[in-house]
């Protein structure tokens, strides 16, 4: 499948291969709609956003991207691929790697040691702890973890557990693993909670430089921040009450009458 896209200033961009296709996706919890009807696209080298507030559905959905929610209707394809039959461990052998709003972290293994066992553990190879005493880390792999610690600024950090470190600090460690891994889509939950300016601004260029066509790789986001999801989308859509009530670039979602509405004072 193929697609035109619209950049962050809704400039055009070339036509791209979806990486990420959500069509008609419904789920249902005691006969109460939690998605209904839902889609969505997520092109090669892309930032999508998913915005919505609280309830309206947008944890769900990723649930139901990465597995861990079945869907009573509709389809979720990677690189044209349905992934419906597929339990999540298989849909991360296909590519697809996750971020939680709340951090799931080796709080007690060093930062060092989080990046090699994300990278270990994606090889389907013996779990972290095995890993580092046998000494099975190649100099690609270590090449790699240099490479993530510089770019997230975790050197100084490097050799400390990590569950001795703030909140900010946390959230890079949990990108990086994600930086260990190949894959194809990125679902980050809320990537900037808990950041200080300085932090915030090296998250946004750090999820900007994930996406990247070459690597046929892209990122699909949930973020609070809604001026932070804006600034960072190639495309958003709006969740409310499990439906998509909006999409396009940033400036189609702003002007949009109906997240108007329903966003009245929440710095749209």
């Amino acid at each position: 499948m193929t697609m035109t896209v619209s950049g962050p200033a809704g400039h055009p961009l070339e036509t791209q291969e979806a990486v990420l296709d959500v069509s008609g996706v419904s789920v249902r919890f005691s006969g109460v709609s939690a998605l209904r009807d839902v889609g969505l696209t997520v092109g090669n080298g892309q930032v999508v956003s998913l915005i919505g507030p609280n309830g309206a559905g947008k944890t769900t959905l990723f649930n139901v991207i990465a597995g861990e929610q079945r869907h009573d209707g509709g389809t979720v394809r990677l690189l044209g691929e349905d992934l419906s039959r597929l339990t999540p461990q298989q849909r991360s052998q296909r590519g697809i790697v996750r971020t939680f709003q709340r951090m799931e972290l080796f709080e007690g293994l060093t930062v060092w040691e989080n990046l090699i066992v994300a990278r270990e553990l994606a090889s389907r190879l013996r779990l972290g702890g095995e890993v580092l005493r046998r000494g099975r880390i190649s100099d690609g792999e270590l090449v790699d973890v240099a490479e993530v610690l510089e770019r997230l600024g975790l050197h100084p950090v490097a050799n400390r557990l990590v569950g001795e470190l703030p909140t900010g600090l946390r959230r890079m460690v949990e990108l990086g693993r994600s930086l260990m891994v190949p894959c194809h889509l990125v679902l980050l939950d809320e990537p900037t909670s808990g950041l200080d300016p300085d932090e915030r601004s090296l998250m946004k260029a750090v999820i900007r430089s994930i996406a990247n066509v070459a690597r046929r790789r892209s990122v699909l986001l949930v973020e609070h921040d809604m001026g932070v999801a804006l600034e960072l989308a190639d495309r958003a859509y709006v969740l409310e009450f499990g439906e998509i009530i909006a999409e396009g670039n940033a400036a189609e979602v702003r002007a949009d009458p109906k997240v108007q509405a329903a966003y009245l004072g929440m710095g749209l």
